[in-house]
């Protein structure tokens, strides 16, 4: 399916569920002319709706729809096994079945209430569906689904619901809007106190560091070493003499001297 195509779809489902209450899984109800049409045109009908809509489906049909196909006779027997694939809705008319297009007229009777999608290439019924107001009309166009745009009906009760939500909006606003003018005055000859906002001081985060100036380098461990030792007195060193030394001095010392 086209990007177009997806978008037109998207776009007006988000309509009906914006404005009608649609949700998924969205119901489908489907007549025989529908099925007829995707037995000639080759169509998976679960399978292409399915990703056509992009969501969840219930596939429906009607007892009366099933009866009217078995009247017709063998010539549509192929169709009638892809109507009987689906699920039978309750329509009313269990004891005395009526036409298959009375029937789903009957089904989105009193503004669709149970939000079902009507899938048909009948003009007659697609003309009914355009006219009652939020219901989807899908049809087979050369072998592919095909959603309608949202009929005038459709258009014309939406807008309305939101214009008077608007003014049920409105009338809520200015009724707030009183009370606060109550209030206001009921605070007359009351200074209000503003709490000033203080300066604060800059963000640190977004400050430069400082930078450090050329020759002022800071006394590492080791000049902090050598000046403690260099106050300090120094030791004399002893000097250790060898003891053949030693004796040798000690008898040049013990030697008389002689005298000239």
């Amino acid at each position: 399916m086209k990007i177009t195509q997806k978008r037109k779809v998207n776009r007006y489902m988000s309509f009906f569920r914006n404005n009608y209450g649609f949700h998924v899984p969205y119901q489908v109800l489907i007549d025989g002319t529908f099925c007829l049409a995707a037995l000639e045109g080759q169509v998976r009908v679960g399978e292409q709706l399915s990703k056509y809509f992009q969501s969840e489906l219930k596939l429906l049909t009607t007892q009366c729809v099933i009866l009217e196909m078995e009247k017709i006779g063998p010539s549509i027997n192929g169709a009638l096994s892809i109507c009987k694939q689906f699920a039978v809705h309750k329509c009313g008319h269990e004891k005395k079945p009526v036409l298959a297009s009375k029937c789903l007229e009957s089904m989105i009777a009193d503004n669709n209430p149970n939000r079902y999608i009507i899938a048909t290439q009948d003009p007659s019924l697609r003309e009914v569906a355009r006219a009652v107001p939020g219901t989807p009309v899908l049809y087979l166009h050369i072998r592919s689904p095909t959603l309608e745009k949202p009929s005038q009906q459709s258009t014309e009760l939406a807008g309305a619901t939101i214009k008077s939500s608007i003014h049920d909006q409105g009338c809520t606003m200015e009724r707030l809007r009183q009370l606060k003018k109550q209030e206001l005055g009921s605070q007359t000859g009351e200074e209000k106190r503003f709490k000033r906002r203080k300066a604060k001081g800059p963000n640190p985060l977004s400050c430069k560091k400082k930078k450090k100036k050329i020759g002022t380098r800071e006394p590492s461990q080791k000049a902090l070493t050598s000046s403690v030792q260099a106050q300090r007195p120094k030791r004399r060193k002893r000097v250790k003499i060898a003891e053949h030394i030693r004796q040798e001095l000690a008898a040049r010392l013990n030697v008389p001297r002689t005298t000239d």
